[in-house]
């Protein structure tokens, strides 16, 4: 795939990377290890025909559904104009939501190439983690992992939960899908063009977005969290896609005080507690 400088430019400002990179310095994956370990999460590799994905999983047989974490987009960027050549997040909040549920099987999924190298297979290009990371390939990708996940317990359901741009792939997975039964979304970009527009950035072609799929999502039972101080994916995102997907399977909640890259994890057990709507 070919890299566009322009397009690298217009998805700056939604990724968190830049917004927390300055003030986490511990090594990524040492942190991320230490954060599935405490929570009893073991960690596997998954090598989709394009993509390495690294999935961390707690299971207890017998497994008739799953709880599917996705992560955010990670640390794309190192600065405003320079991304960055390892995607692995910094503040990985998708893993830190799995950590948090108690349930007994739990599936968390990281964006293709995180958590992987140095060095990153030739596949892992900048484009993947910056103006490509919604695109069609990489959505294959991670419904690929998905499979492979799946085909060990037949009949599995999927309660699939994402994080920030992790809620977009979620919601595109769970369109896509015959197996999943409910979606979570935290701080989730629901609308891409939507966020591009409202920070003045440049549009990413090859994304697909979640609310133009929003229509066949009516019957799933969805409930959408952002945060009252969120400005990098405003509550105005899930409302927008709560209308575009109508009827009463969706909810959305603003849970005060919360910002993109505050401690969800925190939050989540009690977040959890409530359910999803009943349809």
């Amino acid at each position: 795939m070919r890299i566009y400088p322009h397009f690298l430019q217009g998805t700056v400002l939604i990724n968190l990377s830049l917004l927390l990179a300055g003030c986490i310095s511990v090594d990524p994956y040492i942190s991320a290890q230490k954060i599935a370990r405490d929570s009893g999460l073991t960690s596997e590799k998954f090598d989709t025909e394009l993509f390495p994905v690294v999935a961390w999983h707690r299971i207890t047989p017998p497994v008739h559904s799953l709880r599917v974490y996705i992560e955010g987009d990670g640390f794309a960027w190192k600065s405003r104009t320079t991304p960055s050549d390892n995607p692995t997040p910094r503040n990985p909040t998708g893993l830190k939501l799995a950590a948090a549920d108690k349930q007994a099987n739990v599936f968390y999924l990281s964006r293709p190439c995180q958590f992987i190298g140095p060095p990153l297979p030739d596949n892992c290009r900048v484009n993947i983690w910056t103006q490509d990371r919604f695109s069609p390939v990489v959505i294959d990708a991670m419904s690929e992992a998905l499979n492979q996940i799946v085909l060990r317990y037949p009949g599995v359901q999927l309660d699939l939960v994402g994080y920030s741009g992790g809620g977009n792939i979620a919601a595109l997975l769970a369109e896509r899908r015959s197996d999943v039964r409910s979606l979570r979304t935290v701080a989730g970009n629901l609308d891409v063009a939507y966020v591009n527009a409202i920070h003045h950035v440049t549009p990413m072609p090859t994304a697909e977005n979640a609310i133009d799929r929003a229509p066949a999502l009516r019957a799933l039972p969805q409930i959408h969290y952002s945060g009252g101080a969120d400005a990098t994916v405003p509550p105005a995102v899930a409302r927008r896609f709560q209308q575009a997907v109508g009827g009463k399977c969706v909810q959305t909640e603003v849970v005060s005080g919360m910002e993109h890259g505050s401690d969800w994890g925190a939050v989540w057990p009690g977040l959890l507690a409530q359910g999803v709507p009943e349809c």
